[in-house]
């Protein structure tokens, strides 16, 4: 029977970061995954150089770009381990950055640095590392030397005093994702946050999209809200337009809060007053209302838009002031009501999980002793641009300083 200070089970970001900081703390640590290569998720953000924290991020005001249940919950973590000092990990390592904008820190060459990094770090804590290896059960036990889990893998049982559960959520399955977080929670008695898609893109019944799905591809900077009043959300961001609906970075923000049956609503000139530009290029121009449009928006989308009522299929000069004022309004507030998202194969987290009444937000132990959350698994979703990074990093560094100090009061 191998035995261990720590098991900690997944090898994405915040896993990796787990184990080589406990590891470094002088506990002997296992670090346990079922996938073939080590954190895909690192390797594929970013446009595959990974976007691996956010300068903006308020650890004073984590509500701002974190959301769950209780968003306060990851104060303590953020405020313990900043981006600033993940910034100074990097660059221990020599791995060349760069802020793209709001904030954004990206690796100027490949995500594959900052896997090395970590992988490097478990090794200067001596991690043992089983990749990979299908954890198939897990036991609470009293076991010699202080054991409280038991867990049958592939490689044969092993005990341990801490379990880490580290398994992410259920986004991009096809790199790997599973519900064996959640399976462990329910297990031990802990709630569920419902899990839903987050940073997905959103679609829209076929017939109701025909007139903008030859637009696919098309990009352009809007004001994206959803919610009313106090639940009200609104971004400033890129939206791209897809053949089954809307993405970009405008509609991954906003798909986080938005809820089923609920309109987003888009202003696609934002910082433009058209109702004015219109009467102005009324009483002076013989274009058509399209060309005129085109001046704040892509032709492409200018021409779908005009094609859609008579009254602006025509020269500007023409047209009547009802209709312009029409038209300005509804650039300004466009209105509409997703029938849903792609789903978990295109969402880049999952919003919900394991309940953080149920865990130390400083340790991230649970109401089951030895038992720990950390990252994606738990119901802290951040923003595009960073922010779930720096959660695992957080949450991971968090966790591992609790087990330390609990294993120095033994």
């Amino acid at each position: 029977m191998h035995s261990f200070d720590v098991v900690i089970v997944g090898a994405g970001a915040a896993g990796l970061f787990c184990a080589g900081v406990a590891g470094q703390l002088g506990l002997n640590v296992l670090l346990v995954d079922h996938g073939e290569k080590v954190a895909e998720k690192i390797r594929i953000s970013g446009g595959g150089r990974c976007n691996f924290t956010n300068r903006d991020l308020d650890p004073r005001a984590p509500h701002r770009h974190y959301l769950g249940e209780n968003p306060n919950f990851c104060r303590s973590a953020l405020s313990r381990y900043t981006p600033s000092d993940f910034v100074a990990l990097v660059r221990r390592h020599g791995i060349p950055f760069h802020e793209k904008h709001k904030g954004q820190l990206f690796g100027d060459r490949s995500a594959e640095d900052f896997i090395r990094m970590l992988l490097d770090e478990c090794g200067a804590g001596g991690v043992t590392h089983w990749q990979p290896c299908t954890v198939q059960e897990v036991h609470g036990v009293e076991a010699p030397g202080g054991a409280r889990y038991e867990l049958a893998t592939e490689r044969g049982p092993v005990q341990g005093r801490h379990l880490v559960i580290a398994t992410g959520g259920l986004s991009i399955p096809k790199i790997g994702a599973t519900d064996f977080g959640y399976r462990i929670a329910r297990q031990f008695g802990l709630r569920i946050v419902p899990p839903r898609p987050a940073l997905v893109p959103l679609t829209f019944a076929s017939a109701d999209w025909a007139p903008y799905a030859q637009l696919a591809g098309l990009s352009l900077p809007v004001a994206i809200a959803t919610g009313e009043k106090k639940s009200r959300m609104e971004f400033h961001e890129d939206l791209l337009f897809t053949h089954r609906g809307l993405s970009g970075p405008a509609v991954l923000q906003i798909s986080s809060y938005w809820r089923e049956g609920e309109p987003i609503r888009i202003d696609l000139a934002p910082g433009v007053d058209v109702a004015a530009q219109l009467r102005r290029a009324k009483a002076s121009s013989r274009k058509l209302v399209a060309n005129e449009l085109a001046a704040w928006l892509p032709s492409r989308l200018a021409d779908a838009w005009a094609a859609q009522d008579p009254a602006w299929q025509r020269p500007v000069g023409e047209a009547s002031d009802k209709a312009l004022a029409t038209l300005a309004e509804r650039l300004a507030r466009w209105s509409l009501v997703p029938d849903g998202t792609e789903g978990y194969r295109k969402a880049e987290v999952t919003a919900g999980g394991v309940d953080t009444r149920g865990l130390s937000s400083q340790t991230m132990e649970s109401s089951q002793p030895g038992l720990h959350f950390i990252g994606e698994a738990v119901d802290v979703t951040g923003w595009l641009g960073g922010y779930n990074f720096q959660w695992a990093w957080a949450s991971a560094w968090a966790c591992a300083q609790g087990i330390a100090a609990a294993a120095a009061g033994r």
